[in-house]
């Protein structure tokens, strides 16, 4: 069993490359010049243009080809090859609030979706345990629910700059209310529906109610609640992406808008990957988990 699985995963990563190889073709073909022409060279700044550009933060070398590319259309690959080496060689610098490395960026907006999905899920898990475990309250706060889920995240946001004043904790309330819904309705469905005989069998046995949540309840119910915070955590990379590009200042939401100011097509194409692999990573993460909480008879 073992070994037809890893063959059938052999042969998915084989067709996996083979994909990406074909796509990577056809994107080369697709921007190549027409009838071998290529793009005028950049002329050369002075040494006035170059020491103003550093004292502005930005490197006349890799606006170049910058530059180059916002003339001659869609980036080719070898121009996003040579953005993901530029940015991957030195990710952590810090030159100036509008010149920060990916790796800074990626930090800045980790943070946000962590203490924000952090706080949805302290208010989200016990409440979706008392409202599973209470059909009365369930009913009395089901319209509420309804009502606000919803609602989309972003529109939260004019509200939170105008009460809160700080353009970073509105960024963490964004993600606190969008992650807050899915994690607060999976508990609530987990705990209502772990299965009345292990219930009757701990009344039997007079379990405490602290207890019976812990040790009945919480295990039967955690392959839903983890599915809720696997949906949640992917709704709050989604969101935290186009908050960043409202709010700015810092993060890899604002890092696409800032490089889309510049015309940088590159540098756009090569952020919106590293978030898709973040948010890969997050989603195999939550998989993980979900995987090892879930009981197979």
């Amino acid at each position: 069993m073992n070994t037809a699985m890893q063959a059938q995963g052999f042969r998915a990563g084989l067709l996996s490359m083979a994909l990406l190889l074909g796509l990577l073709m056809v994107w080369h073909v697709a921007t190549r010049p027409a009838g071998g022409a290529t793009a005028p060279a950049a002329p050369a700044l002075t040494a006035e243009q170059l020491e103003y550009a550093k004292l502005m933060g930005k490197d006349p070398g890799a606006e170049a080809g910058a530059a180059q590319a916002a003339k001659s259309g869609f980036p080719t690959p070898a121009q996003m090859g040579a953005a993901v080496v530029h940015h991957l060689s030195s990710p952590f610098y810090d030159k100036g609030p509008n010149d920060k490395g990916i790796g800074l960026q990626l930090a800045h907006s980790l943070g946000r979706v962590g203490l924000g999905y952090l706080l949805a899920a302290l208010v989200a898990i016990p409440l979706g345990f008392v409202i599973g475990m209470s059909p009365l309250l369930h009913r009395a706060l089901d319209p509420f629910i309804q009502v606000l889920k919803p609602i989309s995240p972003l529109a939260w946001m004019p509200l939170a700059l105008y009460t809160i004043k700080d353009s970073s904790i509105s960024g963490i309330f964004v993600i606190f209310i969008c992650s807050v819904w899915p994690m607060l309705i999976n508990t609530a469905f987990g705990v209502a529906g772990v299965r009345r005989e292990w219930l009757n069998v701990a009344r039997t046995l007079e379990v405490r109610p602290v207890r019976r949540a812990l040790q009945v309840i919480l295990p039967a119910a955690a392959p839903t609640i983890l599915t809720g915070m696997r949906i949640s955590m992917g709704i709050a990379w989604l969101v935290i992406v186009a908050a960043e590009m409202l709010v700015g200042g810092t993060g890899i939401g604002y890092f696409v808008w800032n490089e889309w100011n510049n015309l940088s097509l590159p540098n756009v194409i090569f952020a919106i990957l590293v978030i898709g692999l973040v948010g890969m990573l997050l989603d195999l993460a939550f998989a993980k988990l979900q995987k090892a909480v879930t009981y197979v008879d």
